[in-house]
């Protein structure tokens, strides 16, 4: 399974979503492989960088307890938790936060 299939298997109504948030993701961290990990689209360069993944209210993305944490003044607002981070569905989706969220993961994992 691609990223792709997995949008595509999505309900209708979020499949806008995804794409936004994949392509974000892309463009922030273009060298990074794409592939399926615990059942979400993931980006990952060694190991797993960041997921993300359709839920009925919301988004989620999992880019790890360390990036939760760094970005906490920026996640107000937002639920989070053990690295992990939801955007519901009824609010705009912070793809510059998100962009910037995935290439921080990525220069943290690339310095690891």
């Amino acid at each position: 399974m691609t990223i792709s299939d997995y949008i595509n298997e999505q309900d209708e109504a979020i499949r806008p979503r995804l794409l936004l948030v994949y392509d974000t993701i892309r463009t922030a961290i273009p060298d990074a492989e794409e592939c399926i990990s615990w059942q979400m689209p993931t980006f990952r360069k060694g190991r797993n960088i960041i997921h993300f993944a359709a839920y009925k209210k919301h988004i989620g993305i999992y880019p790890g307890s360390e990036m939760v944490e760094e970005f906490a003044d920026k996640l107000n607002g937002y639920k989070t938790g053990k690295g992990a981070i939801q955007f519901p569905h009824d609010q705009d989706i912070p793809l510059d936060l998100i962009a910037e969220i995935a290439k921080r993961s990525y220069e943290n994992i690339a310095t690891q």
